[in-house]
């Protein structure tokens, strides 16, 4: 029988491979145990305000730094709306109210984009204030259709006093609001009643949409979210497509493939604030002649929107199942993703039976 003598420097060595080998094998077993959800929609539909709701709610939210790493994004989503809604206004005719306005326009659209410190932002805030509340910028605004700005304008002018002090830090409300275009895949691990999740978010621009493909093997469930409130509006990419039209068409790809065959696939109706306040002036019949109910009534137009998903599925043999939401309403959020976790894990402990 041979002896064999290791010396100290080889016994921690193997035991430190020993126990990459024992976390190995847990990685393994937990992606084997886990559900991956993948989130797909067309650019600006909201995926990663979910994934955000879904951190803050079931996993561990947002450290102190990670708050700090969103200042420059909420900065700059305030100045590039801002520089949005001067040159609208310009274009439109309309006259600033206060004279001193125009040297406020002027610094304004001499912002270039970078990761602003709150030093820097503080020299924007009192010209920001002076202009969102001028009546030639909230003319502006209420006619915002005309062209392309994002959602979270709105709420961060308003919060322009809490927002421009040296020592500002993002709350959840706003890191939920700030938005900054996801580029590549982003994956995120929270557990929901013990139960692991792999969510997967790419971006929704049709740029990255080839990255989409990468993602598509093991998925147990796809939470297709929808901009409701965009039936009036163009993609930003070509100016021509209608925003509507075009992640119904993105949607038909992807529940006829045959790759989802066994796979859930949730339809998020998002934005519903957004569209029951559009549905006050601007009519859904003027974009889809089609729709013959109240274009007031927004069950109804929501009901039709998911008429237009429903009627591009080939296959009958799996309901659709859909839910309609506001991604920036935690509240909300914290009851439909419980619903949405809840038949997903009763799902996977059925085909777990069945393996």
């Amino acid at each position: 029988m041979a002896l064999c003598f290791l010396s100290a420097e080889e016994r921690e060595a193997r035991a430190h491979s020993k126990a990459i080998d024992r976390n190995l094998r847990r990685e393994k077993q937990l992606v084997q145990n886990s559900i991956k959800i993948l989130l797909l929609g067309a650019g600006e539909s909201g995926k990663s305000t979910v994934l955000k709701q879904m951190r803050i709610l079931h996993g561990g939210g947002y450290s102190t730094s990670d708050k700090q790493d969103f200042r420059p994004v909420v900065y700059h989503n305030i100045l590039k709306g801002m520089k949005i809604l001067i040159e609208a206004r310009r274009r439109m005719g309309l006259e600033l109210e206060n004279p001193e306005n125009e040297r406020n326009a002027q610094m304004i659209s001499g912002y270039r984009a970078n990761d602003m410190e709150p030093e820097q932002f503080l020299h924007y805030v009192t010209p920001l204030i002076s202009l969102w509340e001028d009546d030639a910028i909230q003319g502006t605004f209420a006619r915002r259709r005309e062209f392309q700005i994002g959602d979270s304008v709105q709420y961060f002018c308003d919060r322009l006093t809490d927002v421009g002090v040296l020592d500002y830090l993002p709350s959840n409300d706003d890191i939920v609001h700030a938005r900054k275009a996801t580029r590549g895949i982003v994956e995120y691990n929270m557990a929901v009643k013990e139960q692991s999740f792999r969510i997967v978010d790419v971006g929704g621009q049709r740029s990255q949409r080839q990255k989409w493909f990468q993602c598509f093997d093991n998925v147990d469930a796809i939470l297709y979210l929808v901009a409701s409130s965009a039936f009036d509006q163009n993609l930003l990419e070509d100016r021509v497509t209608n925003r509507l039209v075009e992640s119904v068409n993105i949607f038909e790809t992807i529940v006829n493939n045959r790759c989802f065959k066994n796979v859930s696939i949730i339809l998020f109706l998002n934005k519903t604030d957004l569209l029951e306040e559009k549905i006050k002036t601007t009519l859904i019949t003027d974009y889809f002649p089609n729709f013959e109910d109240d274009p007031h009534d927004l069950n109804a137009v929501q009901v039709f929107i998911v008429s237009l998903f429903d009627s591009v599925r080939y296959s009958r043999e799996r309901d659709l199942f859909y839910h309609r939401t506001t991604a920036t309403s935690t509240e909300q959020m914290k009851f439909i993703l419980r619903v949405v976790a809840d038949m997903l894990i009763q799902e996977h402990l059925k085909s777990m039976s069945f393996a």
